[in-house]
């Protein structure tokens, strides 16, 4: 796992999260809308934010295919990889 997207990504979800969810509640496993309870408004922003940080490009099945952390990090170091 690369520790700086892992950093990077839990930047972008802090902002969105609910008061009552903690950045340290972020872990690989943590489900973006179920564990998380980032809304699907949010979730939007959230792809944004990961395209703008990462420069890169997600398609409608990335978007799918991100339930979770290490599913985004996943998507991620896919996409950056066949830059």
């Amino acid at each position: 796992m690369n520790e700086q997207h892992y950093a990077q990504l839990r930047d972008i979800l802090q902002v969105y999260l609910p008061e009552d969810v903690s950045v340290n509640d972020i872990s690989l496993e943590s489900h973006f809308t179920q564990e998380l309870n980032i809304n699907s408004a949010h979730l939007v922003d959230v792809i944004l934010d990961v395209e703008d940080q990462f420069d890169i490009r997600l398609e409608n099945e990335d978007m799918e295919q991100m339930q979770t952390v290490q599913d985004a990090l996943n998507i991620i170091n896919n996409k950056l990889t066949s830059q």
